[in-house]
């Protein structure tokens, strides 16, 4: 059986093939325009980057590899007697586009387990932390520690060709994946459980690692942290986190320096933090109203946010305009293992009344709920309750689909980012010229 390693190596000619007879042929073809409102909108969906692991479409929703995550939960492996694939498989498909079978599977298991031991210098560097520091502050500075490892910074300073530059990211990529979920249970139990520290479990995958390490080895939390691992793990390339990545690795910059700048962005609010708020809005909710409201109660409430000029946690995103798939998944999760929750009812129930108050209200392009409407209830119903920490696990997610397209970017040569400015003197000249007669 062919490695992962190899599997790509036999993907990567053709495809760079295919993508030197697009531009050699299609090269000066125009695929978007830029409005003013664009550019100082944030460049929402400018064409402007190209990125191969995962497609967002606003109807649809995210596909990976062309796959919807309804298809994927039926066609990626799974372990005998789990209700969940495993992230080692979509890993593989993130990266070569080939559903794997599960000894496919089993088998980057086993790879990120052979390099999953952190360094003693890490642990030092993490046990030197304040325990007060945000969680996230904590795993990107872990993660940009293990820079000093890098395979790929050391044969670039040796000097190797262009052509090879795929081959030590790829190598960097499987090590920090490897590593990811101890150093997310050592920063959990460090801030929240007295340092008490749990070895992985060979026995297992690695998502149930994860859940294995902060302590919880409830057969049903391994699965809902696979099924998280696998929902979260990329959204196209236009994110902040995303972005974030594909830029800084353009300057060449290795597979840590990369990932810990992507996980800078996504600790932001408008980002990967927007899962915490929401879980805080929902407590606030049920601590406002006495306890589960009934729906006259819950719409009055949802009224009175919206009239005070605030928005509804959870509800909108930038690009879907339906309700995201991921919190689809989340939600049937939720109505086969905790159907009676008091926080999934509320959940429920804001579902149930809020896409016609937001299309009532007027303002909202996309009246359904995103990812982040649930994901903090599950967690907080395995007794994860420590809701800072959250964003750490997306982070652990996202690592597989921008390090999947970081060997990608290495491979077909993609260049140094360069996108031009323009400053507003310069837009209003423009705007002036194009008033002049013709």
């Amino acid at each position: 059986m062919a490695t992962l390693k190899e599997k790509f190596a036999g993907k990567m000619v053709p495809m760079r093939e295919r993508i030197q007879k697009i531009l050699k042929e299609n090269g000066e073809m125009k695929i978007a325009d830029c409005t003013i409102a664009q550019a100082y909108g944030g460049m929402r969906s400018v064409k402007s980057m190209v990125w191969e692991v995962s497609a967002l479409d606003p109807n649809e929703g995210i596909r990976f590899r062309g796959f919807t995550i309804p298809e994927l939960q039926a066609k990626l492996p799974k372990l005998p007697g789990t209700g969940e694939p495993i992230p080692e498989g979509l890993f593989y498909l993130l990266l070569t586009g080939d559903v794997p079978t599960l000894e496919d599977a089993l088998a980057v298991g086993e790879e990120w387990k052979k390099r999953a031991k952190l360094p003693d210098y890490l642990i030092k560097v993490l046990e030197s932390l304040p325990v007060d520091m945000h969680p996230m502050t904590q795993f990107s500075l872990a993660i940009l520690a293990l820079q000093k490892d890098s395979k790929f910074a050391a044969r670039y300073r040796a000097g190797m060709p262009k052509i090879e530059y795929w081959d030590p990211m790829y190598e960097d990529v499987m090590d920090v994946i490897a590593k990811l979920p101890e150093i997310a249970a050592r920063i959990y139990m460090r801030c929240y459980k007295g340092a008490k520290y749990i070895a992985p479990d060979p026995k297992l995958d690695w998502a149930a690692n994860l859940a294995h390490q902060i302590g919880n080895d409830k057969p049903d939390f391994y699965d809902l942290i696979r099924l998280y691992l696998d929902i979260h793990s990329d959204h196209e390339g236009g994110n902040v986190s995303a972005h974030t990545s594909h830029l800084v690795g353009s300057a060449l910059s290795d597979a840590y320096y990369s990932l810990s700048a992507a996980m800078d962005g996504l600790a932001g609010p408008l980002h990967g933090l927007a899962n915490q708020e929401v879980l805080r809005w929902i407590m606030d909710t049920m601590k406002d109203l006495g306890g589960v409201p009934n729906e006259e109660q819950l719409k009055k409430y949802l009224w009175n946010t919206l009239n005070s000029g605030k928005v509804i946690p959870g509800y909108g995103h930038a690009v879907l305009r339906k309700t995201d798939p991921r919190y689809v998944a989340q939600r049937e999760f939720a109505l086969k293992h905790l159907p009676d929750y008091d926080l999934f009812q509320i959940v429920s129930s804001i579902y149930k009344v809020a896409p016609d108050i937001l299309l009532q209200h007027g303002k909202a392009k996309n009246p359904w709920p995103n990812v982040d409407a649930h994901s903090g209830v599950l967690l907080m119903y395995y007794g994860v309750t420590e809701y800072d920490f959250y964003t750490v696990f997306f982070g652990v997610s996202r690592a597989l689909g921008i390090m999947a397209q970081l060997i990608w970017s290495r491979a077909l040569g993609l260049p140094l980012e360069r996108p031009k400015s323009v400053t507003t003197e310069w837009v209003e000249s423009q705007i002036k010229a194009a008033a002049q007669p013709k």
